[in-house]
Formats: structure tokens, C-alpha cells, sequence
């Protein structure tokens, strides 16, 4: 490979390439221009707007990314095979003849790229990958599959062979702000999963570092890409686990060309109501445990009464007559079908109706649709459908239950016991569901109701990240929304964190109502240090017994640093270490304890450093000032970030100063696997600043 400027000038293979990647540039930036001279033309306003739309998207997926390489690898297939050469890179490109000149990493033709291997070369005679600086081409690596080459050498520029270090820089690369793709990186486990069946749920369990998080994103622009019409027909939706994990993410898609694709959170998707209030660990494992969909079903169906007296529908000058007690079977009859509470009051209209036209037609009149519908709507028909089945309200429905000790108990109490009915009961109760302080736990009670009453649409797909911190009510909403849809479902058992986390897959993946969803192991590090990795699983055995440790490709004897602090001088340190870590390449997060944060915060700006803090605002540091915006205003730009350990999960920081991991072990009650979030969050080197005895897990060598 070149190794400067001038052996890069002197190599014909560099120049050569370099010409296409200015040719490739040009042809995108024509096709961009293309797209933006067309004049829309509709029938009317509204399919203007639209086709407005379209081609603004259309031209906004065409826009060149000067920092990002257009293409990143190239196939040469054997000689007789009868295909050309290809590039392959983040999206297509063709010139003006619309002869293709980069291949979208998704087209079937470039999967090659990352499962050919010299027991299986999928028709290759070569395989190369390119190196780059920024936007500029600096150096290449080819892979032989030819029966002549020299066994999968990789050759340079004069064509001795090398270990291959190309794929490994790319990965090592130092990362600053957002998430970034690794179309360049995908490796063979990863691609099984990315190109996995449209409608197939996969559940991926992957340790830090196998790059799960990158894996769900790529599938998603896979699926758009190879079922666009369906995908993008039904809607794709990515869940994450807060607002700041999103923010990190951002980037990714759009930078493969998919500007429309929803990022959201939990709290987000099932809003109905504002969160103003917040629940003890207690009340939060009640409300997300799974009977409480039974209480809720309980309360809603039992709104369904008696009549009163028979039904008399008056027409004309005669009187048609449907006893109680048929009314009573006609209600029955739908319940026992299982629709929805909603559906089946509208059909109960339609059922007394049917009754009586029958008794009509027995008696020789005759009746067609508009008659069915006129008695349907008939003061006494409605009065009927009113009084034997409500019309029941979702937050109404779970206001009733959590404010009245009676009502809970009339449909839980064999359910829930008598202290989980306190936990979840207000004190004191609100007057209505619109004083009411509702929590991120409520709405999705609400969320329940309401797809009890009215069936919830589903999506195409849904890529759920960090899943194993969701309650079951949670994972109940999320599957609501890919019922006729397929899933990703991403997480680590190890890293759950919250009272309600997942101990199985099984457990998950069956609230999810997807209990036939495969479940795929991502057990190889690409990013994390082994060394980083290695200390982090001595928690496994007290947090995740039944988890293998994952295997890192990386190795870096400098990659972990446990440094013991004397008693006062913790501030010192942290500044010296920050500074230290500011002076290589990349980003620098410090995490702490949440409770330690304002003391850490403090520290920082003594030494004069500039800082952002993460759920906070932007800029900290000398002359700063506070920022205001709370946690939905993440910071993850900035050079060095102070990460409250709460905020840490899904975020990946080239290096990371941890402050006392004691107290992030011991300041909740799944602290370990909170620390074990927070030891994994470093991909190039991690710094253990401690004046208090470390946990002693961390001491256990397996």
C-alpha cells in the first residue's frame, strides 16, 4: 500500500481509482440535477404536492457526502464469468448511458464483497478494498481468488503480499460525534443478518462491541432497498432507548440514502397523553409486568351489562320485538369471537338489525341494505347498543383502575396481590384522567386499552434496540405495531438494567408476540479491545451466568488503565486524564455515577476544559453557562462529553475516563450490569480512576 503522497502519485492502480471516484462524483452530482430540472406536473394540487415531495427526497438521497467515500471496495469476477468489474459503494450511481459505475452495497451482485472466502469464491477473481482519508483515496488492498493467486494474499501497490490491515483500520478508525455506517466492515455473521427474509423476526444478542446496533440499522436500509414498494408502502419504525441513544444514531441512514425511516422512543411511540409524573422501581415492575393486559381486558369487558327490558323497534305501523335474552346471546356470540370491544359494539348494532329484517322478511316485507341501515340507526336500536355495550375511552378505562382501590381489586385481585395493587394505586387519587399525573408506565397501559378497544395498524417492520430494558407491556406495544410485520429485535441479557429487564430471549421474544423469532449470537468483538472486553466479563458470572464472554479481533496492550487515586486528589486526576485522552485522536467521554456527576462537572470546569453533558446542553466549561434543556437535548458532538452512567447505554466513545466504578455498582440495584454498560463503552482506550476498592467481581478471573 502507498505510504505517502509521492509513492501514491507514482502507483497506476491509485490513479487509476482516484479518476473513477472523481468520475463517480460528477455522474452523482449529474443525476442529482437530473432530478431537480424536472418540472412536476399533477392533476391536481394535492398529487403536486406530493410528487413535490417525492423528488425532494429523491434529490436529497442523491446528495454527495464530501466526507464519506463513494465507494469503499471492488470485485473482479474470474475471467470466464462474463461479468465486468464493479465498485462498490453506499448507493448506486450511473453515468448519463446509465451504465452503472458504483453498485449499492445492497444489490444482490455485491454480496460477494462480504461472503466470498477462498473455500467459496463466489466467482471472484479479486477482491479489493480501498483506503481513505477523509473523501481522498490513499491506499488499496486486493485479495486473490484466482487459482493462480497466491492463497488470499493481499498485494499493494508493487504486488509484494501483506497481512491485511485495511478491513482492521477501518474498524479502529477514531470516531468523533454520531454513529457512523459500517457498509466498509459488514462481516459474514452481520450479512446473515442484514439480508435476513422481509418477513422473518430475528432476535440478535450481541455483546458490546459486535456492532448489533449497526447491524439493525443496515437491515432496515437492506429491506428498503430489496422491498422498497412494501416496506415503504406499510412504514419501518427504529426504537431506541432514549433520546440521546438516537441522536448518536441519526446519521446512519440518511447517510445510505434513507431519509425516511421514523427514530423514536418507546415513550414517544405511545404517547397520548403528557408524562408529568414518575414511578417507584415498584409500581413500574407491576405496571410493565404481563397481567396487567389481563386487568386491563377484565375492566373493559365487564362494562357489558344486561338490557334492561326487551328491544321494541317501532316501523311504520307495526312493532318488531327482540327479547333480553337474545340480545344477551347476540352479545355473547361476539365476545366469544374475539373482536375488539370497538368492533364488536358497531357489530352488535348490526346484528339486532339483521334479527329484526329477518322477522320483516318472515312477515312479508320487503327489506334491502338501506332498510338494515335505517333500523340500525333507530333512536331505540342506538339507545340498545348504548346501554348493553358503552363506548369505553382508554385513558378513562386505566384511570379507572389506578385510582380506585375497589375497581383494582374487582378485577385484579386474583391477579395482582394486595401490596403490587398499592404499589400502582395514586395517593391521593386525582379528580379526572386530565389532573391526572400520568408516567411513561401509564401510557403504555393506555396504549394497551386502546388497542383493546381498536386494533392497532401495523408496520412492515420494526428494529427495536437495547430490548432487553423493556417491560413486558412494552415489548406488547412495540409487537402490536408489527403483528403482520417482521421485527429486529436488538440486545445484550447482560446489559439489562432497569427492575423490569429481560432474563431470557424466550421471555422477550413472546411478549413481543413473535415466540417463533430465531435468536442469533453476535459473540465476536469488532470494536472494543480484548483487553477492554476481557475485564468487563468478570461481571458475566454474577450478571449473566448463562452468557458466553465475547471473543474481540483487536488487541491493545495499552487499550486498559486501573489507576488507584489518593483520597482527595480524584479531581486532579480526572483532569490529567481527560487531558491526556483529548490529545489522541477521537472522542472522550468521562461516565460516572449519576450521583457523581455534579461532582465530576465540577471538577472539569476547574481544570478549565470544555465539556458538554450529555442530557444537559451543549457546551460546558469556562464561561459557559448551564444549559437548560433537559434530557431530550443529548450532546454528543462535542470533543469530550460527561456521561452520567444512566445515559451510556448504546453510546460507543473512543476513549473513556470511568470515575468510581464502586459507585456505580452499588448506587442501584442492577448496578453491576449498569458498570458492565459502562466498561464497554470504550473502543480504543479505557481509564479506571478510583479511590474507593473497586468492585470485587472485577477481581474474578474465570
Amino acid at each position: 500500500m502507498p505510504a505517502d503522497a509521492a509513492a501514491e502519485g507514482e502507483d497506476p492502480v491509485i490513479r487509476a481509482e482516484r479518476a473513477h471516484l472523481v468520475q463517480s462524483r460528477e455522474f452523482l452530482r449529474l443525476m442529482r440535477e437530473n432530478v431537480l430540472a424536472i418540472n412536476p406536473m399533477a392533476g391536481d394540487r394535492v398529487s403536486l404536492e406530493y410528487l413535490k415531495a417525492d423528488l425532494y427526497r429523491r434529490a436529497e438521497s442523491l446528495r454527495d457526502l464530501p466526507d464519506a467515500p463513494l465507494f469503499f471496495g471492488r470485485l473482479d469476477y474470474a475471467q470466464d464469468s462474463g461479468f465486468p468489474v464493479f465498485h462498490i459503494g453506499r448507493r448506486h450511481v450511473h453515468d448519463q448511458d446509465g451504465t452503472p459505475v458504483v453498485i449499492d452495497w445492497r444489490a444482490p451482485v455485491s454480496r460477494p464483497f462480504y461472503r466470498a472466502s477462498q473455500g467459496a469464491p463466489m466467482g471472484l477473481g479479486l477482491r479489493r478494498r480501498f483506503g481513505f482519508s477523509g473523501a481522498a483515496l490513499t491506499a488499496y488492498e486486493d485479495e486473490l481468488f484466482a487459482e493462480q493467486g497466491a492463497g488470499g494474499a493481499t498485494t499493494g501497490r508493487s504486488g509484494e503480499k501483506k497481512t491485511s490491515k485495511l478491513l482492521l483500520a477501518e474498524i479502529e478508525r477514531p470516531r468523533s460525534g454520531p454513529m457512523r455506517d459500517i457498509v466498509a466492515t459488514i462481516q459474514p455473521d452481520q450479512d446473515d443478518i442484514v439480508r435476513g427474509d422481509a418477513g422473518q423476526t430475528v432476535g440478535v444478542q450481541g455483546a458490546p462491541g459486535t456492532g448489533k446496533t449497526a447491524v439493525g440499522l443496515h437491515r432496515v436500509a437492506y429491506l428498503l432497498y430489496a422491498h422498497k414498494e412494501q416496506v415503504t408502502r406499510r412504514g419501518v419504525v427504529v426504537v431506541g432507548p432514549n433520546l440521546a441513544f438516537l441522536s448518536y444514531i441519526r446519521n446512519v441512514l440518511p447517510a445510505l440514502g434513507e431519509l425516511d425511516v421514523t427514530q423514536t422512543t418507546v415513550t414517544d411511540l405511545v404517547a397520548s397523553v403528557p408524562v408529568r409524573g414518575t414511578d417507584s422501581d415498584a409500581a413500574g415492575v407491576v405496571k410493565g409486568d404481563a397481567r396487567m393486559a389481563e386487568v386491563l381486558r377484565r375492566a373493559l369487558w365487564a362494562d357489558i351489562r344486561e338490557p334492561a327490558q326487551a328491544l321494541v323497534v317501532a316501523r311504520g305501523a307495526r312493532r318488531w320485538r327482540v327479547s333480553a335474552a337474545e340480545l344477551m346471546e347476540l352479545a355473547a356470540e361476539l365476545r366469544e369471537r374475539g373482536v375488539r370491544y370497538g368492533s364488536g359494539r358497531e357489530l352488535l348494532g348490526h346484528r339486532i338489525a339483521h334479527v329484526i329484517l329477518t322477522q320483516m322478511e318472515a312477515a312479508g316485507e320487503t327489506c334491502d341494505d338501506r332498510t338494515h341501515d335505517a333500523v340500525r340507526r333507530t333512536p331505540a336500536v342506538r339507545a340498545c347498543v348504548d346501554q348493553m355495550w358503552p363506548k369505553a375511552e382508554p385513558k378513562r378505562l386505566v384511570f379507572g383502575l389506578l385510582s380506585s382501590a375497589a375497581e383494582l381489586a374487582r378485577h385484579a385481585g386474583d391477579l395482582l396481590s394486595e401490596t403490587e395493587q398499592s404499589a400502582i394505586l395514586w395517593s391521593p387519587a386525582p379528580r379526572g384522567p386530565g389532573s391526572a399525573r400520568w408516567s411513561r408506565a401509564d401510557l403504555v397501559l393506555i396504549d394497551e386499552a386502546a388497542d383493546l378497544i381498536e386494533r392497532t395498524p401495523s408496520l412492515a417492520h420494526v428494529v427495536v434496540d437495547e430490548a432487553q430494558d423493556l417491560s413486558p407491556m412494552e415489548c406488547r406495544a412495540i409487537g402490536r405495531r408489527c403483528s403482520t410485520g417482521s421485527a429486529t429485535v436488538l440486545g445484550d441479557i447482560a446489559q439489562g438494567t432497569t427492575p423490569w429487564a429481560a432474563t431470557s430471549w424466550t421471555a422477550l421474544l413472546g411478549h413481543l408476540g413473535k415466540p417463533e423469532a430465531a435468536v442469533r449470537e453476535l459473540d465476536i468483538g469488532y470494536r472494543v479491545p480484548r483487553q477492554i472486553l476481557d475485564y468487563a466479563s468478570r461481571l458475566l458470572p454474577s450478571i449473566a451466568p448463562g452468557l458466553r464472554p465475547a471473543m474481540s479481533l483487536r488487541e491493545d496492550a495499552e487499550a486498559l488503565a486501573v489507576e488507584t487515586v489518593p483520597p482527595g486528589a480524584l479531581g486532579a486526576r480526572l483532569a490529567d486524564a481527560s487531558s491526556r485522552a483529548l490529545g489522541l485522536p477521537g472522542s472522550v467521554a468521562v461516565i460516572c455515577a449519576d450521583a457523581q456527576a455534579e461532582q465530576v462537572r465540577a471538577a472539569l470546569r476547574a481544570a478549565r476544559l470544555e465539556f458538554s453533558v450529555l442530557g444537559s446542553g451543549p457546551v460546558d466549561g469556562p464561561g459557559a453557562h448551564d444549559g437548560a434543556d433537559g434530557p431530550g437535548a443529548p450532546a454528543v458532538d462535542s470533543r469530550l462529553t460527561l456521561v452520567p452512567v444512566t445515559l451510556a447505554k448504546g453510546l460507543e466513545f473512543d476513549h473513556v475516563v470511568l470515575v468510581e466504578p464502586a459507585r456505580i455498582a452499588t448506587g442501584e440495584a442492577h448496578g453491576l450490569r449498569r458498570l458492565y454498560v459502562a466498561l464497554t463503552r470504550a473502543v480504543s482506550r479505557l481509564t479506571i480512576l478510583h479511590a474507593e476498592p473497586i468492585p470485587t467481581e472485577l477481581c474474578y478471573v474465570p
